[in-house]
């Protein structure tokens, strides 16, 4: 019996989009039908690059019939409105983060996805990291004892790329839906300080402290100003620490017996995130990040902005 195969497409083709378009051509249960972006040449690239048709207009794209699903990896400010086009286009959804611009985009954009009974996934690429998952599967076995705080740094020079949000969005939204995600919870409270030395519109540099039920502190660091690229976790917990690099995907364990450092084969994140949002479209489950995360993760930079700029601790009282 011959597989199925998902027909996919990926809506921006910048650098991040790239690395989509490169993955799906080559995963056994995709096909790779169609690539857009507003610059007909990177278009036109990539679509001979990998076999694909080229568009510039992704309203053209989105009426083909064997696209079932897109990834977006365009600029921050039109996620939304590209996500949302292909939705009402009928089609499953993996959108970068930050997801949208602001949080009302977000939730606009998952009660669209549950209206149409279509798959919405966000492009948190960190959660698919094996490091991360090994820390998930040592802190959830008890094997650290009691977590009492995580510390993030998230660190590089401001990126080459284009960009159109600050750092908290563009960086720290990995380590606020991380840090969710590796202990099971949503933080109580939330304080931060920003700035910007290269630009006063745009912070650069951010410290945001997060407060969890028991007492479990959360502390994200995140700049576009150090010199070289900076991926780093450590866990504290009552038994043990743990310190994880996301770039190599070590992780060493340390407790009253010494360090130790497991062996584990490096494996892109990037490829295992779409290989599991083809799985969940083609089978119909839950992704691992849903929308609902997206718009968590995204509502709590916007309160660690605002935290900021008025200089006190907010108290996360309900979040979506």
């Amino acid at each position: 019996m011959r597989m199925k195969k998902l027909g996919v497409a990926v809506i921006g083709v910048g650098f991040w989009g790239q690395n989509h378009a490169r993955i799906y051509h080559d995963l056994p249960r995709a096909e790779l039908v169609a690539v857009c972006d507003l610059d007909e040449r990177k278009a036109r690239e990539a679509a001979a690059k990998y076999g694909a048709e080229a568009y510039t207009d992704s309203s053209e794209l989105l009426k083909r019939e064997d696209v079932e699903a897109v990834s977006i990896c365009t600029w921050s400010t039109v996620l939304a409105d590209e996500a949302s086009k292909a939705l009402k286009a009928g089609k499953h959804v993996l959108v970068e983060k930050p997801m949208t611009a602001s949080s009302r985009e977000a939730v606009r954009l998952v009660e669209l996805a549950e209206q149409e009974g279509l798959t919405l996934a966000v492009g948190f690429v960190e959660r698919f990291n094996p490091g991360v998952q090994h820390v998930k599967e040592l802190i959830s076995s008890g094997r650290l004892g009691r977590v009492v705080a995580l510390s993030s740094r998230r660190l590089s020079r401001w990126p080459r790329r284009p960009w159109d949000v600050g750092v908290v969005k563009d960086l720290a939204i990995h380590d606020v839906d991380l840090m969710r995600y590796l202990l099971g919870e949503e933080p109580t409270s939330i304080y931060a300080m920003v700035g910007g030395l290269r630009r006063a519109d745009v912070e650069d540099y951010a410290t945001i402290l997060l407060a969890f039920p028991g007492g479990t502190v959360g502390l994200i660091e995140a700049n576009w100003l150090t010199p070289h690229k900076v991926r780093v976790l450590r866990v504290t917990g009552s038994e043990a620490t743990l310190d994880l690099d996301y770039l190599t995907q070590q992780v060493t364990i340390r407790d009253e017996e010494g360090a130790f450092t497991p062996t584990r084969p490096w494996r892109e994140p990037l490829r295992l995130e779409l290989e599991h949002f083809v799985d969940c479209v083609l089978s119909g489950r839950e992704p691992m990040v849903s929308g609902r995360d997206g718009l968590v993760a995204l509502t709590i930079c916007e309160l660690a902005l605002k935290s900021a700029s008025e200089g006190r601790p907010i108290v996360l009282k309900e979040l979506p």
